[in-house]
Formats: structure tokens, sequence, C-alpha cells
């Protein structure tokens, strides 16, 4: 049984352009080669740059939450948003759940699910876990008015609430845009929040997710991404969550 107390905010981006803003707006000091801690607002923070993809990701989540036991996780970053979500380049979205779009089966009538195995990827209690991941409601409403914030502040900028898709495959054409978009009702797609909200529910850490959206899923065209844009707003998010927890 775990007892140590949670004493902090730990924070999950993949790589330094997702968190540079925030860890400039945080006192911080290197804890050793993957971890930073600050303060912001007087709430303790682990920043973790995990890198790319789910395994990273699960690492990275593991070793934050079993050296340091904080309060909740969040994840930030950057995300492709579907063009039917409403979402345009500098919105801001904020998970619901997350879902593994690669793990199940692939028929030939479609993909399916780990149900169809029968094996779930987390069994918790009686609880059962396939695909999805269901993130912390209260932490969602606060993520939100956070994020709204930065709508008040920057004209354009929209925030949605919806289902997060995790691929190991960024999506590259509009078809296949389409055809996720219907399988799983997604808002946007990653590369690692389901593997984050995976080792959250494991071990029983409440997590958000918010990203800043950097393009449209769809035909490749990375002339019309603004990374930058994203991943400054959705830091701009956090920091203003940090103000209010």
């Amino acid at each position: 049984m775990r007892t140590k107390k949670r004493t902090c905010i730990g924070i999950i981006a993949a790589v330094p352009e997702e968190g540079r803003r925030l860890s400039e707006n945080l006192e911080t000091s290197e804890v050793n080669s993957l971890f930073y801690k600050g303060k912001s607002d007087n709430n303790s923070v682990i920043l973790i740059f995990s890198g790319m993809g789910k395994v990273n990701a699960a690492h990275a989540a593991t070793r934050l939450i079993l050296d340091y036991n904080p309060s909740f996780v969040m994840n930030i970053g950057i995300g492709g948003a579907y063009p039917s979500s409403g979402l345009r380049t500098g919105d801001i979205a904020v998970a619901e759940k997350e879902i593994y779009g690669d793990e199940g089966v692939m028929l030939e009538n479609g993909f399916h699910g780990t149900e169809l195995t029968g094996i779930p990827l987390l069994k918790k209690g009686r609880k059962k876990y396939f695909n999805e991941f269901a993130l912390d409601s209260d932490l969602l409403k606060k993520g939100v008015r956070a994020a709204q914030l930065v709508s008040c502040h920057s004209s354009g900028v929209t925030v949605k609430k919806g289902p997060f898709l995790t691929l190991s495959t960024c999506t590259g054409t509009d078809k296949r845009a389409a055809e996720l978009r219907q399988r799983f009702d997604a808002i946007c797609e990653n590369m690692e929040g389901a593997a984050i909200a995976h080792i959250c529910t494991l071990y029983g850490i409440p997590m958000l997710e918010m990203r800043g959206i950097s393009n449209m899923a769809g035909e490749r065209d990375s002339s019309k991404w603004d990374i930058k844009l994203a991943a400054c707003n959705c830091q701009i998010a956090a920091l203003e969550l940090l103000k209010t927890i």
C-alpha cells in the first residue's frame, strides 16, 4: 500500500518545446536527467520531458509517480485535430477520456479494439480496461476553465472537451482522418496520452490532459502547421490552472 504523502503536481510533456515556456515560469533546478523541480503559485511542480511515443510516456509517468507521488498528473503538448471536430490551429482541447487507437485486431471488416480478444490492457479490482481510460472529471472542469481564460486574452481561441485518440502512427491522409474520426469519435490525436492515462489509472493518480492544436489531421502539409502557437497556448492554459489549484 502506498502511504507516501502527495506533495507536488506532476507535468509531462513529450519534448522541450511543449514545456519550455512553463519551465521558464518555474524556479526550476535539475533534479536528475529526467526531472525538473520548481514552484508555481505556491505549488511544487515536477516537470518531465518524456520523449515521443507511448513507451517513453509510460516510462516517464511511472518514474514520476513512484519517485514523487504527485497529487495529480497533467499531460500537456500539441495535437492534430480532426477536421469535423470544429477545432482549428491554435485552439485548445481538453480530454474527457483517452483511447488507444492501435491496440486491437484488424479484420476484413475493419479494426476492433482489445475487447475482441477478451484480454484487458489493465484489470484493477473488478474493473477491466480495454482501449479507453476516463480522465478525472473535476480536473477536466478546471482545465476547461483555465483554457477559457486563454480564450479571453487571445481572441479567436476555441476551447473544446472530448475524447482524445493516441496513435503510434500519425495520420497523414484525409481518408485516414475521416476513418478514425468516425470509428472513435475523438476530437484530436496524439502519441502519448493513453499511455499516461493507463499508468495513472494503474496507480490511482488523477490525470488531466490539455493540448494545443498544431495542425489538422489529414493530408500532411507542414506549411500549415503552427507548433509554436499550439505549444504556447497550451502552456498558458497550464499556468492558469496552476494559479487555481
